[in-house]
């Protein structure tokens, strides 16, 4: 198939749409009628779950909204605190699975109404965690027979359901017209590996292997995300992005707010609030983040409908409480897609625990950042390379 008609552009009122390919498009529609906005999520998110199992050799996943990453992870055991906090208690996950729902974990607001994108073939056990989760559609290079049948039942049988040509490569130019203005460039095909972390100017020099493997997973994350864009990981997944900002530091505080609300989540505070047993998923969700990412007024609207939620009233999880928490976080990685301008992009990664920053390098200021990162003895790579994404 060359061609495929769209629901419609990026609104609704932008009809008619379609995409098309001179060789052939490169997936088949197993289910659903796709949109413009799907396509655009489901085929940067392939890209960057492809490029993910290439550098670790796992399974990895991809949580999009709005051609971002809302969370991207690999196909790694989850901890009893973690598979509770994603929505995974009790559950026996395949390593694929496990890939998607710790990345669908690291940001579950942003992730309602996600595309997912997955390296391996989608089976069984994948099927059955997004069966009960809000999301508009899966690329996947195939399906099991159990799998397929499940996910065609999502929302009410138009479910989104694209099987990727695992072995296709694009064009090495692309283009993208813009107010009837042709724009063709070399398709960004960069390899990110650990020849990009040689270049260690701090005094702390000490990156282990797993912060490697976190650092390559947040740039590689970071090719695939709007810029401007910041990403911080740990223990195999995105835990917050920061994407789309005109300032660098807004992304740093962005992400580090994110993070900061990944972490609070597996509290014991949070791990024990009191929820009613018939209490929707995306209404937990919605509690939790209110409750960590909240003030005092936050705390104030949430326990004014409480027995809605809780079977008792929770206690506040004061701004004290969660700064404590947060000083016992560390390891934390941070890549950015481009330079550090100044040091206030590490004073607050540090606050969210960050132990480890790649970033290109190239700033008139880099003696500042360096000198930041020595004060809290954070192992800085400067990778020499800029990954814009637009």
């Amino acid at each position: 198939m060359t061609e495929l008609t769209l629901k419609y552009g990026c609104n609704p009122n932008q009809t008619p749409a379609r995409v098309y390919a001179k060789g052939g498009l490169p997936f088949t529609v197993l289910n659903g009628r796709p949109g413009y906005i799907n396509l655009l999520d489901a085929l940067n998110s392939w890209q960057l779950v492809r490029e993910l199992k290439e550098m670790s050799n796992l399974p990895a996943a991809a949580s999009f909204k709005h051609v971002s990453p809302a969370g991207a992870a690999l196909g790694l055991p989850l901890g009893e605190t973690l598979a509770f906090v994603c929505g995974a208690k009790g559950r026996t996950l395949s390593p694929v699975a496990a890939a998607y729902v710790r990345a669908r974990g690291a940001d579950r607001m942003s992730s309602y109404g996600d595309f997912a994108a997955v390296s391996d073939i989608c089976d069984e056990s994948l099927a059955e965690f997004l069966r009960g989760e809000v999301s508009d559609g899966i690329i996947a290079p195939g399906y099991t027979e159990k799998a397929l049948a499940i996910l065609k039942t999502k929302r009410n049988g138009s479910y989104l359901i694209l099987q990727m040509y695992e072995n296709y490569t694009p064009p090495a130019l692309e283009h993208k017209d813009v107010y009837g203005v042709t724009f063709e460039q070399q398709r960004n095909d960069i390899r990110i590996t650990e020849d990009c972390l040689a270049d260690i100017p701090t005094k702390q020099k000490n990156i282990p292997a797993e912060a490697k493997r976190d650092l390559l997973l947040a740039l590689i994350t970071l090719k695939y995300t709007q810029s401007n864009s910041v990403c911080y990981a740990a223990g195999g997944q995105v835990i917050g992005v920061g994407a789309g900002q005109q300032s660098r530091v807004h992304c740093t505080r962005l992400a580090g707010n994110k993070a900061d609300v990944f972490h609070l989540r597996q509290s014991p505070q949070v791990c024990a609030l009191p929820f009613r047993d018939d209490i929707r998923r995306p209404d937990r969700d919605n509690a939790i983040d209110v409750y960590t990412a909240g003030d005092e007024e936050d705390y104030a609207l949430l326990i004014k409908d409480w027995q809605r939620l809780f079977t008792e009233k929770p206690a506040p999880f004061t701004r004290a409480e969660k700064r404590a928490y947060l000083r016992t976080v560390k390891g934390v990685a941070l890549g950015s897609d481009a330079f550090f301008p100044f040091g206030d992009n590490v004073e607050r990664a540090h606050q969210s625990g960050v132990s480890y920053i790649a970033q290109s390098g190239g700033s008139i200021r880099d003696d500042n950042v360096i000198e930041t990162c020595d004060k809290y003895g954070i192992a800085m790579a400067m990778t020499h390379i800029r990954l814009f994404h637009h």
